[in-house]
């Protein structure tokens, strides 16, 4: 029941992204029938650099519905169901979540919060109670069993899991509500656990579309000043009335 890191993969994305964006933005402009640009987009006779300034020049504008169009699957391991439960309220994606109704839970992994990694006390009482969970577990599961509940015994012995229990997750997302995960996510602000899979995310998404994603992060970024007010700032970007 070892405690385990974030790992981030990304399994797949939307092929000829950058031509996709380009393509829809163009056909918001354009007259003609973006359909027939499509096999010189591709090709590169309409070249990525090309493409990417113009994607870049009316993203800057405020245009961004277009990139909707080309979405990001990751696979996500070792994180806690806490991270879970936050990374779900970002509604526009999709969401397949490992079961705890039908995984075996009797040695499941768990995450340690880094404040309670670096604090002896805290970091054993963490433990024990990991320990005393994974055995209530397995004697409410066996309990279970022989009284008939056979197969079913885990969806009842798992109410008793932490949130500090490891979970694995695909994900789906388009580039716009990546856009917006990156900028409440990579804010110093953000829960440190889901703050490090935002940046393993854009990471991964710069790589593969820099065009959309080399300035995405959290939003002081590009804005030069914090939004989030006197009372939530963390101090490294000024407020909006302190800039001249």
């Amino acid at each position: 029941m070892p405690q385990v890191e974030p790992r981030v993969e990304l399994l797949a994305h939307t092929p000829d992204a950058l031509s996709i964006i380009y393509a829809a933005f163009r056909q918001c402009y354009h007259a003609g029938f973006v359909g027939d640009l499509w096999e010189k987009l591709v090709s590169g006779e309409v070249a990525r650099e090309k493409q990417a300034e113009f994607v870049e020049k009316l993203l800057e504008s405020g245009h961004v519905s277009p990139i909707e169009h080309v979405t990001f699957t990751f696979a996500v391991s070792g994180v806690s169901r806490a991270l879970t439960h936050q990374l779900v309220r970002h509604r526009v994606a999709s969401y397949s979540q490992q079961s705890q109704r039908y995984v075996d839970g009797s040695d499941f992994n768990y995450i340690v919060p880094p404040a309670i990694m670096t604090n002896q006390a805290a970091k054993r009482l963490f433990e024990k109670c990991m320990l005393d969970l994974r055995r209530t577990y397995r004697e409410l599961k066996y309990i279970l069993e022989e009284n008939g509940r056979a197969e079913k015994a885990a969806e009842d012995a798992r109410f008793v899991l932490p949130q500090a229990a490891e979970t694995r997750v695909v994900l789906s997302m388009n580039c716009r509500s990546l856009l917006n995960f990156f900028e409440q996510r990579c804010c110093n602000r953000a829960q440190w656990e889901i703050r490090r899979v935002a940046f393993s995310c854009l990471k991964l998404c710069r790589e593969v579309l820099p065009a959309i994603f080399a300035s995405a992060g959290a939003r002081c970024e590009k804005l030069g000043y914090c939004p989030e007010g006197e009372k939530f700032t963390c101090g490294r970007y000024p407020l909006p009335r302190s800039i001249a």
